[in-house]
């Protein structure tokens, strides 16, 4: 294995990309590193962290070097998650920033709650790591643009975890979508259905001693802790998650944006609201949002307290076209004709590993990734402007261009956040 300085330089340059004179030498570097290690730190294994790093950890030529969590009862959990993967026991630590210190660390994983996403991977891109954030890739609309241009200021690879976008069936279901197989496409509905239940009403009272309440916080304004928000009923609080639009929705809405060739509306409308608990929840329950594309249109819903879904499915994409219909879920794709015919049928294929496989060649090759944060932002702008359209109660108008809200003076008051400003993200 080719000495320490050696590797760290590749891995820089390789995000970089290989430019005029340099684009052999580069092109031989990344041949010749192929097989280099490429080191990894996670933060936050409380969830799907977990499953992160034993991905990671199975990955050819990766290794986690550190578990990090708040909560000091998860890491051991985290270190066992690699056991049988890796040689290496990982380190475990409370505080992630030991994973930027370290310069034998390529890799920050985030995936601690909402309000951490963007400013970890901002922390993390200025530290000379590559970033892979779980979804959504910000907690408001404002940090995913800060997250965007950090990473391109530090030229960092920067993937989120919409691993759909690395299925080979999925991937094939767009292509038949954008090739025209069910005509022109001018709408596609999403929907996500799950039994939640409710959270009740939370007490205020000491943080317990296993977790570092002050770093769980971090970015968001501080607040006294309350017993029934950590370690998941935090996504139905705006203070640090996005409701189920943010938590779900997103992997539906990419995927849909992503077949239909859009990238920013010019209007959201959303209705709902919270039906079914009567609980500290803050985020609807119950919503029907609308993004119009021009002459194109997406839609989701999203219902958390009833199962049962649309196609007698939790999770799917349905894509209309003039000619036809296409029915994409994690079970595979249904291609239907306009007398509701089933033409064909394709079975699944692919799961994390691609995504994972895929982020780990972009830093080795300095291509982007199939889920780029620019990809990743585009998609969670979707989340957050169907949140701010549900908040304000009223339709937004947006500039097609980036996105923006246009002439609503507090919806736009909704496109950031006040932070601890300790932790204020900054590129």
């Amino acid at each position: 294995m080719a000495p320490q300085v050696d590797r760290r330089r590749f891995l820089e340059a390789g995000a970089a990309g290989a430019l005029g004179a340099l684009a052999l030498t580069h092109a031989k570097a990344a041949e010749e590193s192929a097989n280099e290690t490429i080191v990894v730190g996670v933060m936050g294994v409380n969830g799907r962290g977990r499953s992160l790093a034993r991905g990671f950890s199975q990955q050819p030529n990766c290794e986690v070097a550190y578990i990090a969590d708040v909560d000091e009862r998860a890491i051991a959990g985290g270190q066992a998650a690699v056991d049988g993967f890796q040689k290496r026991k990982p380190e475990g630590v409370a505080d992630f920033r030991k994973i930027l210190d370290d310069q034998s660390v390529d890799v920050l994983v985030v995936a601690a709650p909402n309000h951490w996403h963007a400013p970890a991977t901002i922390l993390g891109c200025k530290a000379g790591k590559h970033v892979y954030v779980e979804k959504p890739c910000s907690q408001t609309a404002a940090e995913g643009e800060l997250a965007v241009a950090a990473a391109r200021k530090h030229s960092r690879v920067v993937q989120m975890g919409s691993q759909r976008r690395s299925r080979p069936s999925i991937i094939e279901g767009v292509e038949r979508v954008q090739n025209g197989d069910i005509g022109r496409c001018l709408y596609a509905r999403t929907w996500y259905n799950n039994r939640r239940g409710a959270i009740g009403v939370g007490k205020e009272m000491a943080p317990p001693k296993w977790l570092d309440y002050a770093l769980w916080q971090g970015p968001a304004p501080e607040r006294v802790y309350k017993d029934n928000v950590i370690h998941y009923n935090w996504h139905w609080h705006w203070h640090w998650g996005n409701g189920e639009l943010g938590n779900n929705g997103v992997h539906a809405l990419d995927v849909a944006r992503w077949g239909m060739e859009v990238d920013y509306p010019t209007r959201v409308t959303s209705a709902g609201g919270r039906y079914r608990f009567e609980d500290d929840q803050e985020t609807a329950d119950t919503q029907m949002v609308s993004y119009e594309f021009g002459d194109k249109m997406i839609t989701w819903e999203g219902l958390s307290w009833s199962p049962f879904g649309d196609q007698d499915s939790m999770f799917g994409i349905c894509f209309h076209g003039d000619e036809g219909t296409l029915l994409l879920q994690d079970t595979g794709y249904t291609i239907f004709d306009m007398r509701n015919k089933v033409v064909e049928k394709k079975e699944p294929s692919g799961g994390d590993a691609e995504h994972f496989a895929n982020f780990l060649d972009c830093i080795r090759t300095g291509e982007r990734p199939n889920a780029d944060i620019e990809i990743a932002h585009k998609s969670t702008l979707l989340c957050h402007l169907g949140n701010i359209a549900q908040r304000t109660g009223r339709a937004l108008t947006t500039d097609p261009e980036n996105g923006h809200i246009q002439d609503d003076a507090a919806a736009e008051k909704l496109w950031s956040r006040e932070y601890n400003p300790k932790w204020e993200p900054t590129v």
